[in-house]
């Protein structure tokens, strides 16, 4: 098991409240399991937003390797918007 370090926070009274309920409700054995399991939620999220920037990141550059698209007609692009939109 990893050595825990004890740190204090401040949460809103509401936060806290939800919190106890949570354990008072038997959903979890103590308030630090409940921190815990939204800190591991947090960190699958965070992680999973760093990925999707590389993933744009990777997709940005691949386009800037692609070169140009050449000349764009604004009014066939729109013609194809308009097309796409009705179809829905």
């Amino acid at each position: 098991m990893p050595t825990v370090e004890k740190i204090t926070i401040a949460l809103t009274k509401e936060i806290a409240d939800n919190v106890r309920s949570a354990v008072d409700a038997g959903d979890y054995a103590s308030t630090s399991e409940v921190i815990r399991e939204a800190l591991r939620d947090w960190q699958l999220k965070r992680t999973s937003q760093q990925e999707q920037i590389e993933h744009l990141r990777r997709l940005w550059d691949a386009g800037l390797k692609s070169g140009s698209a050449g000349p764009l007609d604004m009014a066939e692009i729109k013609r194809e918007a308009r097309k796409a939109h009705v179809a829905r």
